[in-house]
């Protein structure tokens, strides 16, 4: 494939080899994407991601890692500062990174809820708002977020979470609507349990839980794929996408039709 040849992207949340970021990473770069790839935290996993997308066959557009701590004031307009000094352009943003606070309702902390505010909505939106200078200039771009399908119905230990990803399903559509004569196309994704290291390691540790789990919540009864999401990326990553504006796509196999 090469829909992306000549494209540049900056995908955040990427240190994971089952996350969905890793897998949107792999699907880009197989198209002829060049990546900037954002995490916090080691450099070392960064680095052997990139190293293995470079050494998967037919991949030889650059990518390169980056950290950036996306709480912190200011590293979301750095990270795509980083991504323009280095590429010249950015032709698609994913906002991909997120962070998970799971607890009972009245014992979520003021630093609880900030962080995962900074994280899940501060930090795309300023990446975005960021991003937009250079996506005028090259006639348009692509924006795409990672919400959740928790950004429209609710579960226990999840009301911050949810809280974030409706809240980042609400600025896709602003976004969509004052963008479009741009030429920037803003869409989200709103995936369901994939499997992914977090729901790995839980079901591990419980495997009876995890089976009653997807018997009363998974009508396909498995979880989703990083890579099942990641496909949902390119789609909208490309021009075949070009008349889907400001929608949130929920990938949750079924968990949310009952």
């Amino acid at each position: 494939m090469s829909e992306l040849t000549g494209k540049v992207a900056v995908i955040t949340g990427c240190a994971s080899p089952q996350g969905i970021g890793y897998a949107v990473a792999g699907r880009f770069a197989s198209a002829g994407a060049s990546l900037l790839l954002v995490d916090t935290g080691s450099s070392e996993p960064m680095r052997a991601r990139c190293a293995e997308l470079r050494a998967r066959p037919g991949v030889d557009a650059p990518i390169e890692p980056a950290l950036f701590d996306l709480a912190e004031s200011g590293a979301a307009e750095a990270m795509v500062e980083r991504a323009l000094e280095r590429f010249g352009r950015v032709d698609i943003l994913v906002n991909n990174a997120g962070l998970r606070v799971n607890k009972r309702f009245g014992e979520y902390t003021r630093s609880d809820f900030e962080r995962s505010v900074a994280v899940n909505v501060a930090a795309p939106l300023f990446a975005s708002q960021a991003v937009l200078p250079a996506m005028r200039k090259q006639g348009g771009g692509r924006i795409i977020f990672t919400a959740s399908q928790l950004g429209t119905v609710s579960a226990p230990t999840r009301a911050v979470y949810g809280l974030t990803k409706a809240a980042l399903i609400h600025l896709t559509k602003s976004m969509a609507l004052e963008l479009a004569a741009d030429n920037i196309i803003v869409n989200a994704i709103s995936p369901g349990p994939v499997r992914t290291q977090p729901i790995i390691d839980r079901d591990t540790a419980d495997p009876a839980a995890a089976r009653e789990r997807i018997r009363q919540y998974m009508p396909g009864g498995r979880y989703g794929e990083p890579d099942e999401i990641a496909d949902l990326a390119l789609f909208l990553a490309t021009t075949r996408a070009t008349y889907l504006q400001g929608e949130n796509i929920v990938i949750d196999g079924g968990y949310t039709a009952h």
